[in-house]
């Protein structure tokens, strides 16, 4: 590893060191300007999907995939903070316009770095690009070519509106066309994490259910017993590719009034397969930079790596089916290694209108796995007629069964469901089963790191005491059970 120093400021370097932080130089020898074909010369070169690599147009020499070679593999020799370069600090006076200078004629041309990264000179034709990190956040370390073309996920999209026309808002039938896609690099942080874990708390295994007379004795009420155990876990735990927007804006999916979860619910990518960033991969496809240093990530990436190691010990306590309820929790990073990334994914969206309130809704597909969840607005006159028509059918019903059967009760039953119907689907706090606003707004969508991370435990030391046999218990899971996802609580119930 290389130590980047001439870069950082001293205010910034006395941070460094005072918290240990390690900085690797992954642009040295970079420059902005014109990049070649290292075996023609040409600077015509282009990014070929199907093969993942770049190629010179002019002598067809496919380029090797060049590695972050600078970076530690073995994740258990990770200490302190390792950053990279390309997650500098953001500084408040670094300008989005970069001027590059043209090494055939001597032009120097000026680019927005919001907007793009490359500019074809307008004297003599030579592609010119920036490679070498500002002080903007524009260049990170390493970039996740697109894999998935443009007519795949065209199809992907398709596919997924198409399930979703039912209940779609008219006019976004109406206007929607697959022609306005765009193929975007969205910038991520991509954290190693290397730790200590213990954590302590108690578990149950089921030992029967039965059927007993509660102590107001009004009715019966189905009951648990469980034997009862203390448990510890120590261990050592390394979590490799743990990922993260570092765009405050596509970082903010937890805003219920936004459809942006839908961008980090299409995760994970296949981040092990980055190259070396280089401005060729962008050719034909759009970018955003990021706008959020490390350290406003950091506390993210420490709470995450927690619940990454809480759902790692699964494994070590499969026997507990009534689940178990960490009571303590401490996980100490010993080490961790920051790389600045650009990740692929196609983006569709439209802005729904509601009164004086616009919502964007997208559909977003996955540049390499082809993973698509998406957001599409909801017709909800339609869903108003349709659960008018239910209940008017409900009512003729009722009046036939109030007339003519003894069943009071279910014509009362029939009444409410077309209300039932309308209020379920577009409710806000809707129940977990509201398929039909689920369907169409997506909005509990996300990535679930906890367990789509990549980990590795070792040195595990167990400790299992048995404390007591429990009766006359009330749920069919511990109670704080925080083991188990909402969706495995959820199918516990009907065990």
């Amino acid at each position: 590893m290389q130590e980047k120093e001439s870069q950082i400021s001293p205010v910034a370097q006395e941070e460094h060191e005072k918290e240990k932080i390690q900085v690797i130089d992954t642009d040295k020898d970079e420059q902005n300007g014109q990049d070649k074909c290292p075996k023609c010369g040409s600077t015509d070169i282009s990014f070929d999907m199907k093969k993942g690599c770049l190629y010179c147009n002019y002598c067809r020499y496919e380029f090797p995939k060049e590695q972050l070679d600078e970076l530690e593999d073995d994740i258990e020799k990770i200490e302190g903070t390792v950053l990279t370069s390309g997650l500098e600090e953001i500084q408040a006076d670094a300008s989005n316009l970069v001027t590059l200078k043209c090494s055939s004629c001597g032009a120097e041309i000026t680019i927005d770095t919001e907007e793009t990264s490359q500019v074809r000179c307008h004297w003599c034709r030579n592609i010119l690009s920036l490679n070498e990190q500002v002080a903007n956040g524009s260049v990170p370390d390493v970039i996740l070519p697109f894999k998935v073309t443009k007519e795949e996920a065209k199809e992907e999209m398709y596919k997924f509106v198409q399930k979703r026309k039912s209940y779609a808002n008219s006019k976004f039938k109406k206007e929607f066309t697959l022609d306005n896609i765009m193929g975007v690099y969205l910038p991520y942080v991509i954290v190693d994490v290397n730790a200590h874990g213990v954590y302590y708390g108690e578990a149950e295994i089921s030992a029967g259910q039965y059927i007993g007379q509660p102590a107001s004795n009004d009715g019966i009420q189905r009951f648990y017993k469980a034997d009862s155990y203390m448990v510890t876990r120590d261990f050592d735990i390394r979590i490799s590719n743990l990922t993260l927007e570092s765009k405050k804006e596509t970082l903010d999916y937890d805003n219920r009034d936004k459809t942006i979860n839908i961008i980090n619910a299409i995760m994970p990518f296949d981040t092990e397969n980055c190259v070396k960033y280089n401005a060729n991969y962008l050719k034909g496809f759009t970018i955003e930079k990021r706008n959020l240093d490390f350290g406003d990530l950091d506390a993210t990436i420490d709470q995450q790596a927690k619940l990454v190691a809480r759902f790692a010990l699964n494994s070590s306590v499969s026997q507990y089916n009534r689940g178990v309820y960490w009571k303590s929790e401490k996980l100490e990073v010993t080490g961790k290694q920051w790389v600045a990334a650009y990740l692929p994914v196609w983006i569709y969206s439209y802005q729904e209108k509601i009164g004086d309130k616009k919502i964007l809704h997208y559909v977003a597909v996955n540049g390499r796995t082809k993973e698509t969840m998406g957001s599409i607005p909801l017709n909800r006159t339609k869903l108003f007629w349709i659960s008018f028509l239910l209940e008017f059918i409900s009512f003729v019903f009722m009046c036939f069964i109030v007339i003519y059967t003894p069943w009071d009760f279910l014509g009362l039953l029939l009444l409410s469901s077309g209300v039932s119907y309308y209020t379920s689907a577009v409710a806000k706090d809707r129940r977990f089963d509201d398929k039909i606003y689920s369907q169409y707004r997506n909005k509990d969508q996300r990535h679930h790191y906890e367990n789509e991370t990549n980990i590795k435990i070792e040195n595990m030391e167990q400790k299992d005491l048995f404390l007591k046999r429990k009766d006359k218990l009330d749920t069919p899971m511990i109670r704080g059970c925080n083991n188990q996802t909402e969706s495995d609580k959820k199918k516990s119930r009907f065990i």
